[in-house]
């Protein structure tokens, strides 16, 4: 790790307060003190209880569930920290809710993750570090600087340690994800490639139609950014044991696991499902066997090191 300039401050939401308190700790800073709470009528109140005048702050959070509480927790910090004069405000955002809304997918809706991104910038953000976007082009929502961070370095580092990859078939769970599939292929020795051809009718329900690839008695990892209610993923799963497969495991950077995801994975026939810690919910996966968390705490702060250096960030990921 890079020494970090002495004027760094590093302040955290609600949204993910383990990730943060991680964070901090890498980077050897503790994190700087505030009140983040709720008047009785639930408006959200901030105070920063530190000097930050002159200093290059990071806010942690993740707009996760409730995605809607957590983004307004992120925009009155960042206004709080500019009004306190701040010299730069980045919002670290490991997971950026909205993002799966960023195109008009029928007449007369938003697209709310513009909107979002709008948000963010008005609110006096001077950049955004988050973590695999739904969509790389998100990052053109924004007109301030955008950093859009992998987990693959993370991701394969654990396969390399839990897998043999010479063995080793990894799976895009659909069109869309062959990018962010061959990535990870790659970078795990160059294992063979499949897809899952499959279709949705509307957004939290797919039915597989065919796998495109040869994974017969090959172990299989199905690669994806986020995980929501699970339904692509078992089904995935069981049409590629149904193929031949040996055996199915997942890594997905997001856990959004909204509804009966934790159900529906415990009677899967899926072998495990790692998620990272871009959001937290210990609460509801800490008993689950299936489910096992990697930390993304070190990439970040890597990352957050790099840009307080005025470094190269995506060096992180050649």
């Amino acid at each position: 790790m890079k020494k970090v300039r002495q004027n760094i401050k590093i302040v955290a939401g609600n949204s993910n307060n383990p990730l943060a308190l991680q964070i901090a700790k890498y980077l050897d800073t503790p994190l700087t003190k505030c009140n983040v709470k709720r008047f009785a009528d639930m408006e959200v109140f901030v105070e920063i209880l530190e000097n930050v005048r002159g200093e290059d702050v990071f806010i942690v959070q993740s707009t996760s569930y409730p995605a809607n509480d957590h983004l307004m927790e992120l925009l009155i910090l960042i206004d709080a920290l500019k009004r306190s004069s701040a010299r730069r405000i980045t919002a670290v955002i490991p997971y950026y809710g909205y993002a799966r809304q960023d195109r008009r997918s029928s007449g007369r809706t938003p697209i709310s993750a513009k909107l979002v991104a709008n948000l963010i910038t008005n609110s006096g953000a001077d950049r955004v570090l988050t973590i695999d976007l739904h969509a790389g082009q998100i990052q053109g929502f924004f007109d301030i600087p955008t950093d859009n961070l992998f987990a693959a370095p993370v991701i394969v580092s654990d396969i390399n340690q839990k897998f043999d990859v010479d063995n080793v078939t990894v799976v895009s769970p659909d069109v869309g994800g062959v990018v962010r599939a061959r990535l990870i292929a790659e970078r795990i020795g160059g294992s063979p490639l499949a897809i899952v051809d499959k279709r949705r009718d509307k957004p939290g329900q797919s039915e597989v139609m065919n796998i495109i690839g040869d994974v017969e008695g090959r172990s299989c990892i199905l690669v994806d950014d986020i995980v929501d209610s699970g339904g692509t993923l078992c089904n995935a799963a069981s049409k590629l044991l149904e193929t031949g497969a040996k055996e199915v495991s997942a890594y997905i950077t997001h856990g959004v696991l909204s509804g009966e995801a934790i159900e529906r994975i415990e009677s899967s026939n899926l072998k495990n499902l790692v998620v990272t810690d871009s959001i937290y919910n210990e609460n509801i996966t800490k008993n689950i066997k299936k489910i096992r968390v990697i930390s993304i705490s070190k990439l970040i702060g890597e990352a957050i090191s790099r840009t307080s250096n005025e470094e190269s960030v995506s060096s992180l990921f050649i």
